[in-house]
């Protein structure tokens, strides 16, 4: 009974909204970014930060909302992870993008500034459409070897499952 209570809060937990990590994410990503800006003088204003009267405006891709519901999704399908583990390999997962985004943000903003919009265009979709799901995966391959995970994402759930189940052939 205790794997069909945890796989049931586990999957109940999946379905948080991705506007809650984006309304939680979202202020620290800006303040974070800002932070990291101070040299060059930024101004906020709400989800807007400009610098040398160039505005940038950080929208939900921006905050990489998904990535972080990406990382959390594979967190909870994955069977046999402890509680204190599921935290911990959360915690520094998030970590992990978070400070990839910040550098990703930095990088972008400072790149404008030097170098134009065209740049910031070219760039931002090479390192969007490239880059931003591949981090994900290699944040997860990182965190599987550090806490030496053994379970795949779903599948050990359900296979558990299956062979518990009326479905099961003898």
């Amino acid at each position: 009974m205790k794997f069909e209570y945890n796989f049931l809060i586990r999957y109940i937990l999946i379905f948080i909204p991705v506007k809650l990590i984006t309304y939680l994410m979202t202020p620290i990503t800006i303040y974070g970014v800002y932070l990291l800006l101070k040299n060059y003088n930024p101004g906020l204003s709400g989800i807007n930060l400009t610098i040398n009267n160039i505005s940038f405006t950080f929208i939900e891709a921006c905050i990489s909302s998904y990535a972080y519901y990406l990382l959390l999704f594979l967190v909870l399908t994955t069977k046999d992870i402890s509680f204190v583990k599921r935290v911990y390999t959360l915690l520094i997962g998030f970590l992990l993008v978070l400070v990839m985004n910040y550098i990703r943000i930095v990088g972008l903003i400072i790149g404008t500034i030097k170098f134009g919009f065209d740049w910031f265009n070219t760039v931002h979709l090479l390192i969007w459409a490239l880059f931003s799901w591949v981090y994900v995966f290699l944040v997860w391959i990182f965190l599987i070897k550090v806490f030496k995970i053994k379970s795949i994402p779903l599948y050990d759930d359900f296979k558990y499952l299956y062979k518990r189940s009326l479905f099961k052939k003898n």
